[in-house]
């Protein structure tokens, strides 16, 4: 083993890069080793402040060993690149913008590249179109045959697609994403924390994918990602093992943290039409990443890949023999997308229960709660778990290969729990984003877990929150207040409602309201002329004109009779 002496991580552990390149962590001289989980950051070039905030502090209180990024770091569909957003792997960049990022690029002025723009209004299948006018403010499609022009400014379809749209727009989105990385990892870098990355359903949809991606990360200090298949131990891009060597020096493997890259949204894609139309779709060999095809665009989710689900397994024998032993190591994992598994840490229960959650999807018309004979302190459920609608045997997988002792993810940024199913852990780690929808302020912090040596299986993990570290509000408490109670579909309705503060406040509101209509009626009827009535609710008001107050809300109406434009 030669050692790279560039990063002093901690006062204890170091970085250590062999002959291979492959690098790996050393549990510190007293037997520790601190992971913090970042998920679900999931936000633009520049990247809030309070996300900032709470990474600083979590990193301050908890001197981490490794901080793991679980996915969805980019938000793929922010507006900073909306001229290259891919709603699937294999699209061309830019051609299926979501309604809700076109009308949040209005609100920020953000406007669409003027060859963006073009291309996206009309697509030929065939090479006889060209685009005139490259490199100007108004490019145009045109008809190649009986056409004069230059050669630099008459091109086909793919030649143009390939030279302005992939060189040029796909650079500005690169530059973007390495400024975002460069965001949200400045607190590590600053401290010199190494750190490993996965990626979720929506990274790769800002036009850059994850085997860029990793490129990126590898850009920046301290990053454990390796390049895929440079080794037994790393398989993908997001799916790859970090050892966690003894502290004695002796190089013999303690324990392992497994990324995994849990795929994105689930496969529906055919194998095109025969009509040569899938090889426009894989234009600049966008579907030739080894994953390409898991997704297709589709309401569901995506899963690990078959590879990376025995890979799980064959990574344990690896490892037990890198010890001499053939044992598995004890391991912990990480992936964005939770598997089905996960719904066996509640309990069903009637839907009127408080503070019940709909399942979705396969689980829809069911609810359920946190059961709490399987579920640590301290959990939280705050939304369906957001699981594919297939099951891979993952966790089976994890038992068959042995050592493997939890399994935590993101995705569902509401969700906090940890329980103990199927003889292995399964958790959450909320958002640590201000950017994306998720709980109240509060709420939103970063999982950190401590192993020992001595045995990693009894691992301490607990929430380092933003009202722990920093305070109760955020700097824009109101949008917070609005991705706390964001609904989309029914089921988001219907979960509202079961929580007791909202229903509360809308029964609330729906009496005074009733109050407010009762009196202003009875104030209409009682007036023999034909002045208009207004009733005005005065809160807590102490005059002694006004009707009797309405308990509890304390609400008290005063009507007037406004005549000739005078206020009587």
């Amino acid at each position: 083993m030669v050692c790279d002496f560039r990063a002093l991580i901690s006062p204890h552990i170091q970085i250590c890069r062999s002959t291979v390149g492959i690098m790996s962590l050393r549990f510190n001289s007293d037997g520790t080793f601190r992971v913090l989980q970042m998920a679900d950051i999931q936000d633009g070039p520049d990247v809030r402040e309070d996300t900032i905030r709470l990474i600083e502090a979590a990193i301050r209180k908890a001197h981490p060993d490794l901080i793991v990024l679980t996915g969805d770091q980019i938000r793929g569909y922010d507006p900073a690149y909306i001229d290259t957003f891919l709603r699937r792997r294999g699209e061309q960049p830019g051609t299926h913008v979501r309604a809700v990022t076109e009308i949040e690029a209005k609100i920020r002025g953000i406007k669409r590249h003027p060859i963006a723009k073009t291309l996206t209004k009309s697509q030929p299948s065939d090479e006889r179109w060209m685009i005139d006018g490259i490199g100007t403010d108004s490019p145009k499609l045109v008809k190649s045959a009986g056409r004069n022009g230059s050669a630099s400014k008459l091109e086909s379809w793919a030649e143009a697609i390939n030279r302005v749209t992939a060189a040029s727009l796909l650079d500005e989105t690169r530059q973007k994403v390495r400024d975002t990385f460069a965001a949200f990892l400045g607190p590590a870098l600053e401290s010199h924390i190494p750190f490993a990355a996965t990626y979720g359903n929506h990274d790769f949809q800002c036009g850059i994918l994850a085997d860029e991606q990793d490129d990126l990360y590898r850009e920046f200090a301290g990053c454990m990602n390796p390049v895929a298949d440079s080794s037994p131990l790393a398989l993908e891009p997001g799916t790859f093992a970090l050892p966690i060597e003894a502290s004695d020096g002796s190089g013999r493997i303690t324990m392992s943290v497994m990324m995994v890259n849990s795929g994105d949204y689930a496969d529906t894609a055919d194998a095109g039409d025969g009509n040569g139309r899938q090889s426009v779709t894989e234009y600049a060999k966008y579907a030739a990443n080894s994953r390409g095809w898991d997704l297709a665009d589709s309401d569901g989710y995506g899963t690990p890949s078959p590879e990376a689900v025995e890979w799980l397994k064959r990574v344990q024998r690896e490892l037990g023999r890198r010890n001499g032993d053939g044992q598995a190591v004890p391991a912990i994992a990480f992936q964005h997308i939770p598997p089905q598994e996960f719904y066996d840490c509640l309990r069903e229960v009637p839907a009127y229960t408080p503070n019940a959650v709909e399942g979705a999807r396969e689980f829809a018309g069911h609810c359920y709660v946190l059961d709490r004979d399987v579920c640590r302190p301290g959990s939280r459920l705050g939304e369906a778990i957001g699981c594919a609608d297939v099951n891979v045997g993952e966790v089976d997988a994890l038992r068959e290969a042995g050592g493997y002792f939890a399994l935590f993810c993101g995705h569902d940024h509401k969700n906090s729990f940890v329980g103990h199913v199927h003889d292995i852990d399964l958790g959450y780690a909320p958002t640590c984003g201000f950017e994306c929808y998720g709980p109240k302020s509060r709420f939103r912090g970063i999982r950190l877990f401590e192993f020992r040596e001595d045995n990693p299986m009894a691992y301490v993990t607990r929430m380092l929150t933003w009202g722990d570290l920093v305070g109760r509000y955020s700097s824009n408490e109101l949008r917070v207040f609005f991705e706390d109670h964001c609904v989309t579909d029914l089921i988001g309705v219907r979960n509202e409602l079961r929580r007791p503060q909202v229903s509360a406040t809308l029964l609330g509101a729906g009496a005074v309201t009733c109050g407010a209509i009762g009196y202003a009626v009875r104030g209409c009827c009682a007036n023999r002329s034909n002045a208009m009535l207004v009733a005005i609710a005065m809160i807590d008001s102490d005059s002694t004109a006004a009707p009797p107050t309405t308990r509890p809300y304390r609400i008290s109406l005063k009507i007037f009779r406004l005549e000739e434009g005078v206020l009587l």
